[in-house]
C-alpha cells in the first residue's frame, strides 16, 4: 500500500506555479532540467521566510589549478565569542551551480544563520556534466579548507567547523567529511546532511512511494548521477567521494544528524547509511518525516512538520555555539 502525503505539503507542492517545461524532461535532458528548476529556486527564494539581521561577504577561492569560486560568507549582525562556523554545501542534483539555485539558498542560508548564531560559508563549486566527478567534492573540500585557513580572521574557533548540505549537497558534506578524516583535516565537529544523495544505485522505483508529488524521481536521478559519473554510475568502480554509500568504513568520521521524508527517493539509502554510521561508533541522529517528499520543506516553509524539520537542523547547529562538543 503507498504511503501517504502530509496534506499541508502536498497542497504546498500542488499550489505552486508550473515549470517552464511541464512535460517531465527525459533522462539525460540536463537543459530542460535546470530551466526548471531554476525557476524553481527563484520562487523559493521569493517565497521562502524573511529573516533580518544578517551580513553576507564575497569572496573568491582560488584552486589549486587556478579556477575562480564564488565564496559567500553569511553572518549574524550580533556575535558573541568565538564560536563554530558551517560549510554549507547547496543542491542540486549533481548538475546546478550558484547560477540556477543562488537566489534560493540565499534565502535559505540567512534562515539558517539567523536563527542559530552559526555563520555560514557557501560555495559556487562547480557542476556535473561540465565538471564531473571529482571536480564538485574536490571544490567543496578545498572551501572547508579556505574556511579553515580563515578562521581567525572570521572570529570562528577552527575546532568547531561542521559540514551541511542538503539534496546533492548533502552527498558533497559526507564526501568532504571523508576526505577531511582521510587527509588529516580540517577537523569536523558535526556533518549535518539533508536528505542527502549518497547512492548512485537507487534506480528501481519504490512502490510504496507515490508519483504525485515527487519533488525529485527516478529519471532526475539517473540524470544527475550520469552527469557526475559517466558510464561509472552504477558499476562496481564508483569512488566514494563521489558516492558515499560506497564507503565500506564509516569510522573516525564526526558526529551526524540526517534527515529525511518517507516519500524521498533516498529514503532507503538514508536509513541504512546512518544506520552503518551507528554501528561504525559514529554518534548519529536521524530523522525520517512521514508524508514527505524530497525537499519538502522548502516548498511548504509554512507547514508543522517543515518547521519541525528546520528546528531540529537549527538545534545540532546551535550546539556549535556551545562548550561542549556538538553530538
Amino acid at each position: 500500500m503507498p504511503l501517504l502525503h502530509d496534506p499541508e505539503v502536498l497542497a504546498a507542492i500542488l499550489a505552486a506555479p508550473p515549470p517552464p517545461d511541464p512535460t517531465p524532461p527525459p533522462v539525460g535532458d540536463i537543459t530542460t532540467r535546470r530551466r526548471n528548476a531554476t525557476a524553481n529556486f527563484d520562487m523559493i527564494g521569493a517565497t521562502y521566510p524573511a529573516v533580518a539581521g544578517v551580513t553576507v561577504e564575497r569572496d573568491v577561492l582560488v584552486t589549486d589549478e587556478g579556477a575562480q569560486l564564488a565564496l559567500l560568507w553569511y553572518q549574524p549582525d550580533v556575535t558573541g565569542p568565538a564560536g563554530g562556523a558551517a560549510l554549507y554545501l547547496h543542491g542540486g542534483g549533481m548538475i546546478l551551480d550558484l547560477g540556477h539555485t543562488g537566489r534560493g539558498y540565499d534565502a535559505v542560508v540567512r534562515s539558517y544563520v539567523a536563527h542559530s548564531g552559526v555563520p555560514m560559508l557557501m560555495v559556487d563549486y562547480r557542476a556535473a556534466p561540465e565538471h564531473p566527478h571529482p571536480t564538485p567534492a574536490e571544490d567543496c573540500y578545498a572551501a572547508l579548507q579556505w574556511l579553515a585557513a580563515q578562521a581567525a580572521q572570521l572570529g570562528v574557533d577552527p575546532a568547531r567547523l561542521a559540514v551541511v548540505g542538503d539534496s546533492a549537497g548533502g552527498a558533497l558534506a559526507a564526501a568532504v567529511a571523508l576526505m577531511a578524516r582521510d587527509r588529516g583535516g580540517p577537523s569536523l565537529a558535526l556533518q549535518l546532511l539533508v536528505y542527502p544523495m549518497l547512492d548512485d544505485r537507487t534506480t528501481v522505483p519504490d512502490p510504496q512511494i507515490p508519483v504525485e508529488g515527487m519533488v525529485w524521481t527516478y529519471d532526475d536521478n539517473l540524470t544527475g548521477w550520469g552527469a557526475l559519473l559517466g558510464d561509472r554510475a552504477g558499476g562496481p568502480d564508483v569512488p566514494s567521494y563521489a558516492a558515499p554509500a560506497r564507503e565500506t568504513d564509516l569510522s573516525g568520521l564526526p558526529a551526524t544528524y540526517l534527515d529525511t521524508g518517507d516519500l524521498d527517493i533516498f529514503r532507503a539509502e538514508i536509513v541504512g547509511h546512518a544506520a552503518r554510521l551507528a554501528a561504525a561508533g559514529v554518534p548519529t541522529e536521524l530523522h525520517v518525516y512521514p508524508g514527505c517528499p524530497h525537499g519538502f520543506e522548502l516548498l511548504a516553509p509554512a507547514a508543522a512538520v517543515s518547521r519541525h524539520a528546520v528546528d531540529n537542523r537549527v538545534r545540532r547547529l546551535q550546539a556549535l555555539r556551545d562548550d561542549t562538543p556538538a553530538e
